[in-house]
């Protein structure tokens, strides 16, 4: 369903018509919802269906969230690996849209969960030069201004294997993070099948971490990718979509220095999260988490794990244990009580930030700044 919006490009042409059809565009997240404001700035907003606030794992959509999806011409979301309860309402309500699956993109790095309470160190590397052997890759590079006419991919909507999934059988709250290796790959071809993919059996048996957002070099890529899939719905403004597409993705570059010399004072302090969803973040920037309090996203720790975690805070010297909006600040105590350990907040979906363009640098931005500040007391 086309909005019909004036185009920035009137502004530059007297030749172009008075108003223009523009894609009507949903988005899953808000850091994904502010990737596409940033592509779509001066020629239209797009919608956003799970709100900061909501845990992303298990959403029930309101009537207008609903709405939106249904009107869609363009949905862009993560993959159904963070939102697998969306899957099928991307086929029922959005079946005519295009269907853009962030982290099945060619060169998107991804990243496997840690496992257990602890984590081994290990040696981050540069995120993306590793193959996972046995998976097919898709090109890799440094430079993430990617709009040529092969950047883009236009996907069909069985091609995800989001058709015919079985959710039933998923515990959408669940987030479990055992089991896993501190593998690294690129993402699967986007043609491949993801029904032996499902929520819980790919937390519980080696499936990818679905975080991918907290490593800006992913974003940089993605606003290529975003601006190529409007430009292919929406050709009087491509040229709009792909400035706006390289000056955000130069705007990114400059804030990966700025986080960088930011936490590099503090980069060696030991900390504990409070769950496994800073991975990408603290591989990009070679800053580590020693362990998480959450086994997933809903369900308490035990008391083994709590137990472990305390032994750890002590004996790592963990400097700072952090806590996030969306949970229980009380596992935070549990583990830190009598132990002398500073206490932050990380927010990896921007819960007190205003939707829009500019929360996927704030969030970044933030991210880095409570570390560095909890880490230097």
């Amino acid at each position: 369903m086309y909005r019909f919006t004036l185009p920035a490009a009137i502004l530059a042409s007297a030749a172009s018509p008075l108003w223009a059809e523009v894609p009507a565009v949903a988005t899953d997240i808000a850091p994904v919802h502010a990737l596409v404001s940033q592509v779509m700035e001066g020629v239209g907003t797009p919608d956003l269906i799970v709100p900061p606030r909501s845990s992303p794992h298990g959403y029930a959509m309101r009537p207008s969230e609903a709405r939106a999806l249904s009107g869609a011409d363009l949905v862009v979301w993560v993959g159904p690996l963070l939102t697998p309860w969306l899957a099928d309402p991307l086929e029922s309500l959005a079946s005519s849209a295009s269907h853009l699956a962030l982290m099945e993109q060619p060169g998107t790095r991804v990243l496997a969960f840690r496992e257990g309470a602890s984590f081994e160190a290990h040696d981050h590397g540069d995120v993306g030069d590793e193959d996972h052997e046995g998976e097919e890759h898709a090109a890799k590079g440094d430079d993430h201004d990617l709009h040529g006419d092969d950047a883009h991919e236009k996907h069909d909507h069985d091609a995800h294997g989001h058709a015919g999934h079985d959710h039933e059988e998923h515990d959408h709250d669940a987030h479990g993070h055992d089991g896993y290796s501190d593998a690294e790959h690129d993402a699967p071809a986007p043609d491949e099948d993801h029904d032996d993919h499902g929520h819980d059996e790919a937390h519980a048996h080696g499936g990818v971490d679905p975080h991918v957002w907290l490593n800006p070099q992913n974003g940089q890529l993605w606003l290529g990718q975003i601006a190529e899939a409007l430009a292919e719905l929406d050709p009087d403004n491509a040229a709009q979509y792909r400035e706006n597409a390289k000056t955000a993705q130069a705007e990114l570059a400059a804030l990966e220095e700025d986080i960088a010399e930011t936490l590099a004072p503090v980069k060696n302090r030991p900390f504990i999260v409070f769950h496994d969803a800073y991975h990408y973040f603290e591989a990009r920037f070679d800053i580590e988490a020693r362990g998480a309090i959450s086994e997933n996203d809903a369900r308490a720790p035990g008391a083994a794990r709590v137990s472990e975690l305390r032994d750890l805070v002590a004996e790592s010297g963990a400097k700072c244990v952090f806590a996030e909006p969306q949970f229980n600040p009380g596992l935070i105590a549990a583990v830190t009580e009598g132990q002398g350990t500073g206490t932050g907040t990380l927010d990896p979906l921007g819960a007190d930030l205003e939707p829009g363009a500019a929360l996927y640098a704030d969030l970044l931005r933030g991210m880095a700044e409570n570390m560095a500040a909890c880490l230097s007391d």
